[in-house]
């Protein structure tokens, strides 16, 4: 992605590009560089962009539209959303006939004009047949991001900005795992942490009062109190999570959070993984980039847990997600947080 991205802003388009996924935000932002680096001036760019929606147009559509001669330009950009939805033509003849222009014009694209088609998530199966299958030396994946910490590292860098290890671990864990939502709160960062001052580094505190975090009331101190298995101490500060965040999402940041922690703990109770070097330690774990820091840790956490209290953990957490999600009853938030310490820590007092 980043060739991609470096190509487009030196000025290298091509006439075809493919791109795919769910993550919206990044197929917007590398369509607007397109855009950018296509035309000399905005008011160009507006007379010759064209936008569809894969459901208003057949592939003969496209192929007619993509072929015509854009006016008083070197060149036009037209972009599909949706793609994966176009419309098909009535009769069967006609489909396979519209699938064999756009075979042709794929081989052998027009100059004059950059289509951007533009798809969401597409059967596996049918991305092997036209006219997805076409596109296949075209296609740019923007996968859903899974590694928040390390997509919001690289996405700081290209401001020329870098997080210390504690501002990873607490942007990360709080963040949403999306890119429109990563790459807006990192923005915010650098713009506050750049007024702060002169070098270009992101701080615990920085992400605390942008993103909005309270010091004292947050998952590190309820992991710290988990650890130490203190029931009185992990249930007050859930309860004031809640009470900051809101009940529903204050409750669904604490299962998530603690749904990593403890699988981190059971993936340390295999045989040897005690006796890797801390970088292998943390890529078993899924911890990537600055918070490799954080895994060692987990060394010290897998003493104090055995795995009859992992596995009881991982299903009190199963359960409780269930209930929110309406598979079994429950009288209200506080008490459902209350009932998940209870059973965590229960025996621990």
């Amino acid at each position: 992605m980043k060739q991609l991205r470096k190509n487009i802003s030196s000025g290298k388009l091509q006439p075809l590009y493919f791109l795919y996924g769910p993550e919206s935000y990044l197929k917007e932002e590398l369509t607007e560089l397109i855009k950018t680096r296509a035309f000399s001036s905005e008011e160009e760019a507006t007379l010759n962009t064209s936008v569809f929606y894969g459901q208003d147009v057949t592939l003969g559509d496209l192929v007619s539209r993509a072929s015509e001669f854009p006016m008083f330009t070197e060149r036009k950009l037209i972009v599909v959303k949706h793609f994966e939805k176009y419309r098909k033509a009535g009769s069967v003849a006609q489909q396979k006939q519209h699938v064999e222009q756009f075979r042709r014009y794929c081989k052998n694209p027009a100059d004059t004009t950059i289509l951007v088609l533009d798809a969401d998530q597409i059967d596996k199966k049918d991305l092997q047949k036209a006219p997805f299958s076409e596109l296949a030396p075209l296609r740019h994946d923007f996968a859903q991001i899974k590694h928040a910490d390390v997509f919001a590292t690289e996405r700081a860098a290209t401001y020329g900005w870098e997080f210390e290890p504690d501002a990873i671990k607490a942007f990360s864990a709080y963040i949403e795992p999306s890119s429109r939502e990563i790459c807006r709160e990192v923005e915010k960062l650098v713009m506050y942490a750049s007024s702060k001052r002169k070098t270009s580094r992101i701080t615990s505190d920085d992400v605390y009062e942008c993103v909005g975090i309270s010091k004292q009331y947050n998952v590190f101190e309820l992991e710290k109190a988990l650890a130490s298995k203190n029931l009185r101490l992990c249930s007050g500060i859930s309860l004031m999570i809640m009470e900051q965040e809101g009940q529903k999402e204050g409750i669904m940041n604490i299962l998530r959070y603690l749904s990593v922690f403890y699988s981190r703990i059971w993936k340390m109770q295999a045989p040897g993984i005690r006796q890797q070097p801390l970088s292998e330690t943390a890529k078993i774990l899924g911890m990537f980039g600055r918070q490799e820091f954080f895994a060692k840790n987990y060394l010290d956490y897998a003493t104090r847990f055995s795995l009859q209290e992992i596995e009881k953990a991982i299903l009190a957490l199963q359960h409780t997600d269930a209930a929110l999600k309406g598979l079994h009853p429950y009288p209200d938030e506080k008490y459902l947080i209350l009932s998940l310490m209870q059973q965590l820590l229960g025996e621990s007092r």
